[in-house]
């Protein structure tokens, strides 16, 4: 990156690129602070990206994607209806374990019960 600042059409040339080729993050990271403050106040720059933006999208409107979002609609109501489900059913009750049904690891005795035994 050279050391001066871009001026405004330079600035709007790399604005476009970046634009075209999607890295608009990447543009506003190269910035300097002198160059983001005359972008911020240069009513001529922000006229231009729009006219650039504008052209942008008549170029590449027949390779624009829209999203199908009715996956993920059916996906929504399906979670939705389940949870209906669950709000209408009674709750399932589960039988309780008291201490003396519980085991130990692995399902082994434990010492003590092996010495009572004999």
């Amino acid at each position: 990156m050279s050391e001066s600042n871009r001026e405004i059409h330079e600035l709007l040339v790399d604005y476009a690129g970046a634009l075209r080729d999607g890295c608009i993050p990447s543009f506003l990271k190269s910035l300097t602070r002198e160059e983001a403050r005359s972008i911020a106040s240069s009513n001529e720059f922000w006229d231009a990206a729009e006219v650039v933006r504008t052209l942008n999208s008549v170029g590449f409107a027949d390779k624009a994607v829209t999203t199908n979002v009715s996956l993920f609609i059916s996906h929504v109501d399906a979670k939705s209806a389940s949870r209906k489900k669950l709000k209408a059913s009674p709750p399932v009750k589960r039988p309780r374990r008291f201490a003396s049904q519980k085991r130990s690891s692995g399902g082994a005795r434990s010492v003590t019960k092996r010495e009572n035994r004999t």
